[in-house]
């Protein structure tokens, strides 16, 4: 769904909050003038859609903690081979720290890789406004899809839900959260999400709810 990456492993709609980039914060200078990382800066996640996948477009993790070394952001952290990476940064947003990291890795590695760069506190918002019971329900039932710019329910209406109950979806604040209470796998409901029509115009890429709560505990301050 949406180039869901395999990982191991009702209620209302959630209040779409008005999507932001965050404010540029100044970056630490040292003795030396050289910039430096420091409790000022902010910390981000970026998520990397379709990489190391069926023995495509193979990012190495050591090799993307380099990268994102090398474009100055600091206490880099990656989390599976699935492509996500937790790092500080005291310049920049959200879209302009995603293009960077996106034309890095196509210099890098010779092929295009679509990333999503968003912040602690969005992902915490993600976390707490899930509209389903997530700590009733096992991780592989539950999953969340990330766009680069919100959608509204206009885009999904050619879908008859109640034709996939108990299976359901609802939208949050640029995101997308999937209840498949017998796991992706057998999901018809993912799989009339993943047509690509319906992501036409944004960057989507889903995680299942282990990586989401991850996400927020690699981003944490």
């Amino acid at each position: 769904m949406f180039g869901l990456l395999r990982e191991p492993t009702v209620g209302q709609s959630c209040e779409a909050r008005r999507a932001r980039a965050p404010a540029v914060v100044p970056t630490p200078t040292g003795h030396d003038g050289r910039t430096t990382v420091g409790a000022m800066a902010t910390r981000y996640a970026a998520l990397l859609r379709g990489i190391n996948v069926g023995g495509g477009k193979k990012v190495p993790m050591a090799e993307l903690r380099a990268l994102l070394e090398s474009l100055g952001l600091g206490d880099v952290r990656t989390y599976l081979q699935s492509g996500q990476a937790a790092f500080t940064a005291g310049h920049g947003d959200e879209e302009s720290l995603a293009a960077d990291l996106s034309g890095a890795l196509a210099g890098r590695f010779g092929f295009d890789v679509e990333v999503i760069v968003r912040d602690h506190a969005y992902l915490k918002g993600v976390l707490d406004a899930c509209p389903f019971p997530a700590a009733d329900l096992e991780p592989k039932q539950l999953h969340v899809t990330y766009f680069s710019a919100p959608v509204t329910e206009g885009r999904f209406a050619e879908i008859d839900r109640e034709a996939y109950v108990p299976e359901d979806f609802r939208l949050g604040d640029r995101c997308l959260y999937l209840y498949v209470p017998d796991g992706l796998g057998r999901s018809k409901l993912a799989e009339h999400l993943s047509k690509p029509r319906l992501s036409k115009g944004v960057v989507a890429t889903s995680r299942n709810w282990n990586t989401v709560r991850k996400l927020v505990e690699m981003t944490e301050a």
